[in-house]
């Protein structure tokens, strides 16, 4: 019979979960009116209900965002960036192969979403120049930036799951525990992407990749690339070309321009058809030379925008770009209309990409997501300006970002060298090993005070400290033992390996539906309360668990760096699904066989 506590503690949980799932309050908002809860009800001490924020496990997160943007200041990661970009043209079968191992090495000592975000342009350049879609690149390095994960101390999940055993006064877990297992997956991973898994990824343009001049006019492009360029001109109502079609305007026949698309007004028209009528105020997007583009001028038309004058020259060349909003953006459910952004960068946004779907009409108007990719169009020195914006994540770019701290390279190496060796060795308590190497990035130079508390994710920290208490109140009530006694009962007959596939298999379903940043707060206690009651190492436990809120194959939604891949990758939820599968199959094997060899189960 359940206890008033427990039945408290139930529903408080499954309400969170809910909220959770149907997104209709943010994450950490829940995580906070969670923690706010367990402590009204008497669930948890009030020291216990704001233990959150000073566990081990917060401090090494917020060390660990500190340490990765350290190494991204200082240019290292940019380097290995370029390094791919020059060795990476070539079969689509090494292309795969380099992102997907690639992205496992770098989320064995950075963020998992930053491993994907530094890597997602340098996958669009390479692409591009060995003329492999982005469709067959990005969902490899998405899955590579798991699995690495699955191999280190430093993800979210293995952190958690390392301070809930140290909370129910177990032995913790440290990186030589998760690197032999994360280690076998990583290999078979590759195995599995390099025979079947690069056979099931979709064979699809993306959005730049439709619309790009390449793609639109071949030809024209091959002919004339080493002299065009992309120009905006705009029809007035004095123009000659009003209320003409395309092919009645003899743009192409007479000047041997192309006309890309058009926008008008909110609305845009990508490779236009000849029976397409010119309207005034129409912008048009042409592809030719600047000699030719410029007798536009005597047919009526506007070369440029009044808004495109830089600097005392006038320059009206336009570049394109394809620009993602990444997961830690501050215009997410921000519309570009309501922050101006045409006014601000000079930049049209002809097109949006979301979930598999190209929009058109109203992009302006539509709240953006993390994941949407979108289409622009304007001068280069705008582009670069937006480049700068922490907010945007340009795929697509003629100019190559140039690391604020490029001199303080060997320094970011040497301390994030020096902070895993330590981990290794265990020479201190990882919390103090990562606050210690991030303390020493700000000595060093390679990032200021103020960047590093920009550049921490408050969102997970409150998220993480907010729902941590939970496992506290598990234990305080007995739920967590109580739990574990009826999955002992179900399925401890048929041996612990049984047992530790079972857990692994519910956590990984749930990772799929609220993401591995808040699975292993709910099972994790459950979990080293089972393995205690029946014998099991629950440092082994806890190791499948951990593996088992990063495998988040199935959807994208299961974790941020896939829902960054979406949009420039074309992706629609049964993508992920079709190449997901095998994975995590090939991780469910790979668990199995490391708890036998390494763990002795």
């Amino acid at each position: 019979m359940l206890s008033n506590a427990e039945i408290v503690l139930i529903g408080i949980i499954l309400a969170a979960l809910l909220v959770i799932i149907s997104n209709r309050l943010r994450p950490d908002v829940v995580a906070l009116i969670v923690l706010l809860a367990l402590g009204i009800s008497g669930l948890v001490t009030p020291q216990e209900a704001l233990s959150g924020f000073s566990r081990s496990a917060v401090i090494t997160i917020i060390g660990l965002f500190i340490i990765t943007e350290s190494l991204e200041n200082a240019g290292v990661i940019q380097w290995i960036a370029n390094r791919i970009r020059q060795i990476g043209r070539g079969s689509e079968l090494r292309l795969v192969l380099l992102f997907m191992s690639t992205g496992a090495l770098l989320s064995l000592v950075m963020n998992n979403i930053a491993a994907g975000a530094v890597l997602l342009p340098a996958a669009g350049q390479v692409g591009r120049d060995s003329n492999v879609r982005l469709s067959k690149l990005l969902i490899p390095l998405s899955f590579g930036t798991l699995v690495g994960g699955m191999a280190t101390y430093f993800t979210t999940a293995n952190i958690i799951l390392s301070g809930i055993l140290i909370d129910q006064k177990q032995t913790g877990l440290g990186m030589l525990d998760f690197l032999p297992t994360g280690g076998l997956i990583v290999l078979l991973s590759l195995a599995f992407m390099a025979v079947i898994g690069r056979r099931l990824l979709p064979d699809r343009e993306s959005l730049s990749q439709t619309v790009s001049p390449r793609s639109l006019s071949r030809s024209l492009s091959e002919t004339y690339h080493l002299g065009e360029r992309l120009w905006e001109v705009r029809v007035p109502p004095t123009s000659d070309l009003v209320n003409t079609t395309l092919s009645q305007s003899q743009i192409g026949e007479e000047l041997g321009i192309t006309v890309l698309a058009i926008w008008r007004g909110s609305n845009a028209i990508l490779a236009p058809e000849a029976h397409e009528v010119i309207l005034v105020d129409d912008y048009l997007l042409v592809l030719g030379r600047w000699e030719r583009v410029e007798k536009l001028t005597e047919w009526g038309l506007v070369c440029g925008r009044e808004n495109t004058q830089l600097s005392g020259k006038r320059d009206y060349a336009v570049d394109l770009t394809e620009v993602i909003i990444p997961p830690r953006s501050n215009i997410v459910g921000k519309t570009l209309k309501d922050m101006r952004f045409r006014n601000k960068y000079g930049l049209t946004t002809v097109a949006l990409w979301r979930e598999g779907r190209s929009y058109r009409t109203d992009v302006g108007t539509t709240p953006l997501e993390v994941g949407d990719a979108l289409l622009m169009v304007g001068p280069a020195q705008r582009i670069r300006a937006l480049e700068r914006d922490r907010d945007y994540l340009l795929l697509q770019s003629s100019h190559v970002h140039q690391p604020p701290l490029p001199h303080k390279a060997p320094w970011a190496l040497l301390i994030t060298a020096l902070v895993v060796l330590a981990s290794v060795l265990n020479i201190l308590p990882l919390a103090e090993v990562m606050l210690t190497g991030a303390v020493a990035m700000v000595l060093a130079g390679c990032i200021s005070m103020d960047e590093a508390y920009r550049t921490i994710e408050w969102r997970v920290v409150f998220l993480i400290a907010g729902m941590l208490p939970i496992s506290i109140a598990m234990v305080n009530t007995g739920l967590g033992v109580r739990l574990g006694t009826i999955l002992v009962g179900g399925l401890a007959p048929f041996g612990p390996l049984t047992l530790i596939a079972g857990l692994f298999l519910l956590t990984m379903l749930l990772t799929q539906i609220i993401g591995g940043q808040v699975a292993p707060l709910v099972i994790g206690p459950i979990a080293i309360a089972t393995a205690l009651q029946v014998g099991v190492s629950p440092q082994a436990m806890a190791v499948a668990v951990a593996i088992a809120c990063s495998t988040a194959f199935l959807t994208p939604i299961a974790h941020a760096v896939n829902v960054l891949m979406m949009g420039p990758g074309g992706y629609s939820f049964g993508d992920f699904f079709k190449v997901g599968l095998g994975m995590t199959i090939v991780t469910f094997v790979g668990l199995i066989i490391s708890l036998i060899i390494f763990w002795g189960i």
